[in-house]
């Protein structure tokens, strides 16, 4: 792409995971880049030295979203976890329509699909389903879960770790962030042969988390385990923490779908579309080595043990429960 390229490309959800990193691709290549972010903060400021546009809205005000899809060629929709996702699609679908955008690129997730029992979910396949209904040229990302997961749900003591989740024997193939965004930047930029199309993204290898505490363990050279809990003490521990009921919902319903298989598959999206190799978790782990130095902002202990620790079940114990696992 030349530097001649005029065109202006809205990036919502700008400091996050894939917003940013999509953001500055983009930026790179030479396009303009209006981003879009909740407040103003050292992320935001960021953006804006490298040469980005920064508007501070909602996107569940049609004033805050109409204005800044004002002169936009393509878009980038990312909603959070939380209630709203309906109407914030509604109002940025009738903004951009209004605005005459072209194209846009919505984050979806791989369990969006009309049955799903997770609210969060089922409205994503809705807001596909009403964004297909638009003139834009648009496309679907479904990621599997991001790699950056591990880090959120991370304990540590000492010089051992601990994945404690309720995602069983069930397997997927973590996915970072930025190797996303080379997606999101590659649609944006040439957007006409993915128009209505719904893509699944994955990393390179698809594991179980015995896998994934192996995979960090060799990382970060110590030993780290994979202990499975219910999805009702996951639960528990996310009231614990004062997490919202919509989020809760949510992560219990697709632990159900992860064990279930949902999460499941490997392909070559990222490489073919985004030219793009992407990272494995153990590449993810030494580059972010300093997550893995605390309990990440999602960890929740079991109950202590006799001896003050809060590990139920030791290293020692875990290799014993699978031999085949070095």
């Amino acid at each position: 792409m030349t530097k001649n390229d005029d065109r202006l490309f809205l990036i919502t959800g700008a400091t996050g995971n894939t917003g940013r990193t999509a953001a500055r691709l983009l930026l790179e290549r030479g396009h303009r880049v209006r981003a879009f972010v909740h407040r103003e903060d050292d992320r935001s400021r960021q953006l804006a030295a490298a040469g980005a546009e920064t508007v501070v809205g909602d996107l569940l005000g049609l004033h805050d979203v109409g204005s800044a899809l004002r002169g936009v060629s393509g878009a980038y929709f990312c909603y959070p976890i939380a209630p709203g996702l309906l109407d914030a699609t509604v109002t940025f679908a009738q903004a951009a329509t209004e605005a005459g955008v072209r194209s846009v690129v919505n984050m979806s997730q791989i369990s969006a699909r009309r049955e799903a029992v997770s609210d969060q979910a089922r409205q994503h396949w809705l807001a596909e389903r009403l964004l297909d209904r638009t003139s834009m040229l648009t496309t679907h990302l479904r990621p599997t879960f991001f790699t950056e997961w591990i880090s959120w749900w991370w304990g540590r003591q000492g010089d051992e770790g601990v994945l404690r989740l309720p995602f069983g024997n069930g397997r997927h193939a973590p996915v970072t962030g930025a190797d996303q965004a080379y997606v999101i930047a590659a649609v944006l930029e040439r957007p006409e042969p993915h128009d209505r199309q719904v893509y699944p993204l994955h990393g390179p290898v698809e594991m179980d988390h015995h896998g994934i505490a192996e995979a960090v363990s060799r990382a970060l050279g110590i030993p780290v385990t994979y202990e499975p809990i219910s999805v009702e003490e996951f639960a528990d521990g996310l009231a614990s923490q004062g997490a919202p009921s919509h989020l809760i919902q949510h992560l219990s319903n697709v632990a159900v779908d992860y064990r279930n298989g949902v999460f499941r598959g490997t392909n070559n999206l990222i490489e073919v579309i985004g030219d793009r190799s992407p990272l494995t978790v153990e590449e993810f782990v030494i580059g972010r080595r300093h997550d893995f130095d605390h309990n990440g902002p999602r960890f929740t202990p079991p109950k202590p043990a006799p001896d003050g620790s809060w590990r139920h079940i030791t290293a020692s114990r875990i290799r014993g429960l699978h031999p085949h696992r070095r």
